[in-house]
């Protein structure tokens, strides 16, 4: 693949990347906000009806984070750990001066 040819085939790929990326990491940060809500009222099961959907992503991380650290004052802050983690990760990808919005603007600036 020439250097042109990587160039278009770079140019048609990542605004959908872009797109996919900043749409999923939008979610997950959703979804861990919602954990958030959810670790006030520790009596709703996650593993039944449509809590699930918000459970079965998160869990794993969330487990894995609380043999870390463990919960403060009785309660759970890896929830509030992640978003921080996820919205910075979206930040730094697909913020505004994140790096594939950079690379983006500098491929729209080169010669076709």
């Amino acid at each position: 693949m020439t250097g042109p040819e990587a160039l278009a085939l770079l140019r048609s790929l990542l605004p959908p990347l872009h797109l996919l990326l900043g749409l999923l990491l939008a979610a997950w940060t959703l979804m861990f906000l919602f954990r958030i809500v959810l670790t006030w009222y520790p009596q709703i099961a996650l593993d039944q009806g449509p809590l699930r959907l918000v459970a079965i992503p998160t869990e794993p991380l969330l487990a894995a984070t609380r043999r870390l650290i463990a919960p403060i004052g009785g309660v759970d802050v890896t929830p509030v750990i992640w978003v921080g983690l996820v919205s910075l990760l979206r930040e730094l990808l697909v913020g505004q001066q994140g790096l594939l919005t950079q690379v983006m603007l500098r491929l729209s600036v080169l010669p076709a």
